[in-house]
C-alpha cells in the first residue's frame, strides 16, 4: 500500500506533519518501537510507531531518525498520547532526512493503525502471489519449468509469511518453504496426514482444521490436476495416494480470496505431482513386464535380459547387476467396488520410500506393476560381495511399515486392511519366481495377523514347520530356493561343491572326521566349506532345526 492511503483513513486519526512529497512510498510492514535502536528489527518499507519513550531530550530526535532512515523505513508515525504536541526537533529531523512523519491521535491504538496496516499489505501481497503463482503454474503445464512446490512454498512464506509443508499421505516431507525454519519432526508429520486421512473420510471439503499442542494447522488435499472432486466414485480410490498442503495457520476466518489463492497453490502442486506420476511410467511398465514373464514361466535367460535392462533405470551408474527383492501388497476394504490394484500399487511407492528421504522423487530405484487386487514390487538392491547372499541387505518386513502405521490406520478408518509380504533378496532370474511366491505368501502370513496395517517376512517363512504335507507346492519351492539358491550360485562361480559337501555333512550326522574322509579332504578344508555355508544362508549347522531345514531342503529340491 502507499503511505497516502493512511491519510485517506478517518478510522486511523493520521496528520501529516512533513513529507508530502513522499507520500508515494510503498508500505511493507508496520512496526511498533521504543528502542533507541531499533534496525535490527527493520528490514526496509516498514510504517515505524513509536511513543517517544526512547526521547530523553533534543539532541535524541536526530540519531533516531538517522537510524530508520539508514534501514529503509518508509514513514514514521509518532504519538502523541505521551508528550502530547510532536516535539519540534523531531519534526525538524524528519524533514533534514526526508523521512515522512505522522501524528498519532491519542484516541488511536497503535494496534488499530498496525491491523489496518497488515490487512490493506496482506491483501495487496495476495493478489500479487496469485499473479505469480498463475504465472508459474502456466509454465509448469507448458513443461518442466518453475522449480516445483520449493518455490511456490517459498512465495508462501516470503509475501504471505505462511509456514506450509507438502507431506504425502503417510506423512513424509515432500518439500517445505525455506521460511518454515528447521523441519518439523517426523511424529508431526505423521499425525498431520493421519489428521488429513481421517478428515477426508468424512467427505468434508478442505481445508480442514487442527491444532497439534500450541500451534494450529490447515489442511488442503492436493488432487490430480486432470481430476475434479466429484470424478472419483469413491474416496478411498485416492486417498491413500493424494500429497496434502499443511499450513500453519487456522484458515477458519480467512476471506474468500485468500482461500482461492491456497487452492490455486495446491493446484499448482498437483501439475508437480502429475509429472512425477508420469516419471513412473517406466518403471512401472518394467515391473510388468519381469511380473509377466516370471508368472508366465518364461525361460530365466529371458527374465535375465529384462532384468539387464530394468538395471540401469533404476539404478543408474551401476556398474554390476544387482539382487532383487520382491515385496506384495494388498489393500481390501470391507464394502464398495474398488478396483484395489492401483490403490495398492500407490500406496506401495510411497511405503517403499525411506522415511527419511525428501522431495518429491526420491523413489527413482522402485518399480512396482499390479494384477488384480494386489501390487507387486521389484526392488533392486546394490550388488553386494559375492561372498554374501545378501540376506541383511535391503528390506526388512518388522521394520517396512513402522514409521507409516499411524497414517494408514487412520485412512482405513476401521473398514479397511492393508498387508504386506517381502522375499528375501535373490541373485538370479531363477530366484525371482521363489521370491515372487515367498512374498505372496508371506503376505497371507500377515493377512493371518489382527489388525490393520501388518507384514510379514521371508524370514518367517524359513522353517521347517511350515513344510507340512499340506504346504502348496509354490512355498515349498521358496523355501528351498532361499536355502540353497545361494549355494548352488557359489559353486557354479567357484566351483565349490558346497551342495555335496553339505549333503555329505548331514549324512554324516555332522560328523567332522567321518565327513572328511568319505570327502577325501582335509578336516580344515571341510570346516572352510562349512563355514563358507553358513555365512552365505545365515544359518548354523550347529543347531539341530538348522540342520532340518537344509535336510528337508535338499530332500524336497
Amino acid at each position: 500500500m502507499r503511505l497516502r492511503a493512511l491519510l485517506d483513513t478517518d478510522a486511523l486519526g493520521l496528520k501529516l506533519l512533513g513529507g508530502e512529497d513522499e507520500l508515494d512510498r510503498t508500505v511493507r510492514g508496520v512496526m511498533t518501537t521504543d528502542l533507541r535502536d531499533p534496525s535490527r528489527y527493520l528490514s526496509g518499507g516498514e510504517l515505524v510507531l513509536t511513543g517517544l519513550a526512547w526521547r530523553r531530550d533534543a539532541d535524541d530526535s536526530d540519531p533516531f531518525v538517522r537510524i530508520l532512515v539508514q534501514a529503509g523505513v518508509a514513514a514514521l508515525a509518532a504519538g502523541e498520547a505521551e508528550l502530547g504536541d510532536i516535539p519540534d526537533d523531531l519534526v525538524l529531523a524528519c524533514a533534514r532526512h526526508r523521512l515522512p512523519l505522522f501524528a498519532v491521535h491519542e484516541s488511536v491504538a497503535f494496534a488499530t493503525v498496525t491491523e489496518h496496516v497488515v490487512r490493506q499489505v496482506s491483501g495487496e501481497r495476495a493478489g500479487d502471489l496469485a499473479a505469480v503463482v498463475d504465472r508459474h503454474r502456466r509454465m509448469m503445464t507448458s513443461g518442466p519449468a518453475g522449480g516445483g512446490p520449493d518455490v511456490v512454498l517459498d512465495l508462501l512464506g516470503s509475501d504471505l509469511d505462511l509456514r506450509a509443508w507438502v507431506l504425502s499421505p503417510t506423512g513424509r516431507l515432500i518439500a517445505g518453504s525455506k521460511v518454515a525454519g528447521a523441519p518439523l519432526p517426523a511424529e508431526v508429520y505423521a499425525k498431520l496426514a493421519a489428521e488429513h486421512l481421517t478428515a477426508a473420510r468424512t467427505g468434508r471439503r478442505g481445508p480442514h482444521r487442527t491444532a497439534l499442542g500450541s500451534t494450529s494447522y490447515s489442511l488442503f488435499p492436493i488432487r490430480s490436476s486432470g481430476r475434479s472432486p466429484q470424478a472419483q466414485r469413491d474416496v478411498r480410490e485416492t486417498l491413500l495416494s493424494d500429497w496434502l498442503l499443511a499450513v500453519a495457520a487456522d484458515a477458519s476466518d480467512w476471506p474468500e480470496e485468500r482461500l482461492d489463492l491456497l487452492q490455486g497453490v495446491t493446484q499448482l502442486i498437483a501439475v508437480e505431482r502429475d509429472r512425477r506420476d508420469a516419471a513412473r511410467t517406466v518403471r512401472r511398465r518394467l515391473a510388468q513386464e519381469v511380473l509377466e514373464l516370471v508368472q508366465t514361466g518364461a525361460a530365466p535367460a529371458e527374465i535375465a535380459a529384462r532384468l539387464r535392462v530394468a538395471a540401469p533405470v533404476l539404478l543408474p551408474g551401476l556398474g554390476a547387476a544387482p539382487h532383487w527383492q520382491v515385496v506384495v501388497a494388498r489393500v481390501e476394504w470391507e464394502e464398495g467396488d474398488i478396483e484395489a490394484g492401483p490403490v495398492a500399487q500407490s500406496l506401495l511407492e510411497e511405503i517403499l520410500v525411506d522415511p527419511l528421504a525428501t522431495g518429491p522423487e526420491p523413489s527413482d530405484r522402485i518399480a512396482v506393476a499390479h494384477t488384480g487386487d494386489e501390487a507387486i514390487a521389484l526392488v533392486p538392491l546394490p550388488a553386494v560381495s559375492a561372498e554374501h547372499d545378501g540376506s541383511e541387505a535391503g528390506i526388512h518386513a518388522d521394520a517396512l511399515l513402522e514409521s507409516v502405521r499411524v497414517p494408514l490406520a487412520a485412512g482405513l478408518d476401521g473398514d479397511g486392511r492393508v498387508t504386506l509380504g517381502v522375499s528375501a533378496a535373490v541373485h538370479s532370474a531363477e530366484g525371482l519366481r521363489g521370491a515372487l511366491e515367498e512374498a505372496r505368501h508371506a503376505r497371507r502370513v500377515a493377512a493371518a495377523r489382527p489388525g490393520r496395517v501388518c507384514a510379514a517376512g521371508h524370514q518367517e517363512l524359513a522353517s521347517h514347520v511350515l513344510l507340512l504335507p499340506f504346504v502348496p507346492d509354490d512355498v515349498r519351492r521358496a523355501f528351498t530356493a532361499r536355502l540353497l539358491d545361494p549355494l548352488r550360485d557359489y559353486d557354479r562361480r567357484h566351483r565349490a561343491e558346497l551342495i555335496p559337501t553339505l549333503e555329505a555333512f548331514l549324512d554324516c550326522d555332522g560328523s567332522w572326521t567321518r565327513c572328511a574322509t568319505r570327502l577325501h579332504l582335509h578336516v580344515n578344508t571341510l570346516r572352510y566349506r562349512v563355514g563358507r555355508i553358513e555365512q552365505l544362508t545365515s544359518r548354523d549347522l550347529s543347531r539341530l532345526e538348522d540342520k532340518l531345514d537344509f535336510f528337508l531342503a535338499l530332500r524336497m529340491s
